[in-house]
């Protein structure tokens, strides 16, 4: 990151001291101060969800990408640097661009208080108003009503990835609470695509939709995506596709997330996109640490013949699920998990699914700019959900150089539990 655009970041931090403060009135009034960019963008694609949004737009992005289209995307958090938020056109944001949208923004706040989600995601809508698209995929940061990307007052669809319990502290701490805030995208007569959904959330979805007349198009009811040997087969009433390859990102999640962005072609007008770039999109897809498996790097160069090293950054129970679905596929060789976690997160729920998989566990510390356990209150914590060979390390590079010692086994390494440790290892694999 060049010191200028440093410099830009670190002033929009200090501009109001709460990191996490939802509302939209601030945002509300620098977009008017901007000249509202939100409102001259080409169809926009919003999600929401607790896990996987990533994962679906990378898809989607690359299925449309693949089919000739020109998309805008915008992300977060990022992982290794601030311009992964932003894709322009198909690339990330560079530098030049971003200061300059920034100050924009900036001069145009005028040192009013505004969180640094809400002035960036103005400066993103800017960068979008002026470059050319097709579309634009829109993941909102938190929650989904209060969340700074709401401001898009009629997107062409709103999806919704799985919703479960994450954030309580500011959405609520009941899933219906959640899916509530969630549902805020949904906007009046705007189809909306979702997966399956726990049933106190599917409530909340379906009151809001029929409030504000939305069509929904529901996994398992509306559209299905099937396997069939290794293939798989999506069908609905809109479309049958197939055979399909199974996704390129790691995991029988994915399978979910790759059907989600499928099922939002059904109802995209305007842009029609025949299967093989459905099928050239599925291979080509690409979404950082999350099962990612690390090929390059000081880490990887330390491993003996055999071992792997896969990285993900989930941090909630969910994530925990999907994370031990994959696990009771890895049986050809012993999983080693190195975690490490934000304090305001649920260790045990998430160490709880995956507790019976594990050779060995080891708790390290996380660099972030949130409050983060201690690795001796993850050890506890792994040890109450069962976890006995549980024991910390004062690093990644210390546990790892632990996992190879007391093992003469090839094995699996998952380092897992926070997008921030996530991130830091991308770093240094660099």
């Amino acid at each position: 990151m060049s010191k200028p655009l440093a410099d830009r970041l670190a002033r929009l931090g200090r501009l109001h001291p709460t990191a996490i403060d939802l509302s939209l009135g601030r945002i509300e009034r620098l977009l008017a101060a901007l000249d509202d960019p939100q409102n001259r963008l080409a169809p926009v694609i919003h999600i929401a969800g607790t896990n996987g949004k990533g994962s679906t737009l990378a898809f989607l992005r690359a299925i449309l990408e693949a089919a000739g289209q020109t998309v805008h995307v915008y992300t977060s958090p990022h992982l290794v640097r601030f311009n992964e938020r932003i894709r322009l056109a198909g690339r990330l944001i560079d530098d030049e661009t971003l200061i300059g949208v920034l100050d924009e923004s900036l001069a145009a706040n005028a040192d009013q208080p505004i969180t640094f989600f809400e002035i960036t995601t103005a400066a993103a809508f800017l960068a979008f108003s002026r470059v050319p698209a097709d579309v634009v995929l829109l993941e909102t940061g938190l929650g989904g009503r209060l969340d700074a990307t709401n401001m898009v007052a009629r997107p062409a669809l709103t999806l919704l990835s799985p919703i479960g319990l994450d954030h309580q502290a500011y959405l609520g701490d009941t899933l219906a609470a959640i899916a509530a805030e969630k549902a805020g995208i949904l906007k009046p007569g705007v189809p909306c695509v979702l997966v399956k959904q726990e049933r106190a959330a599917m409530k909340v979805i379906e009151a809001r939709a029929d409030s504000l007349g939305v069509p929904l198009h529901l996994e398992g009811r509306d559209w299905h995506l099937r396997s069939k040997g290794d293939t798989l087969i999506y069908e609905s009433r809109f479309a049958t596709r197939g055979p399909l390859p199974v996704p390129v990102l790691t995991g029988p999640h994915q399978r979910h997330n790759a059907g989600l962005a499928i099922a939002a072609l059904d109802r995209l007008e305007g842009i029609a996109v025949r299967d093989p770039a459905v099928f050239e999109g599925l291979m080509r897809a690409d979404w950082p640490a999350r099962l990612q498996r690390l090929r390059h790097g000081p880490l990887v160069a330390s491993l003996s013949f055999g071992w792997e090293i896969w990285l993900d950054g989930g941090h909630n129970p969910q994530a925990g699920k999907a994370l031990a679905a994959q696990a009771r596929l890895w049986r050809d060789k012993p999983l080693h998990l190195v975690f490490g976690m934000l304090a305001s997160k649920d260790v045990r729920g998430f160490l709880k699914p995956l507790a019976a998989r594990l050779e060995s566990f080891w708790a390290v510390p996380v660099a972030a700019d949130q409050p983060t356990f201690e690795p001796s209150a993850i050890v506890a914590a792994a040890k109450a959900e069962g976890i006995a060979q549980a024991q910390a390390a004062g690093s990644v590079e210390a546990a790892l150089t632990a996992i190879l010692a007391s093992d003469p086994r090839p094995g699996r390494i998952l380092i897992t539990g926070s997008l921030y440790l996530a991130g830091a290892v991308l770093a240094n694999a660099a």
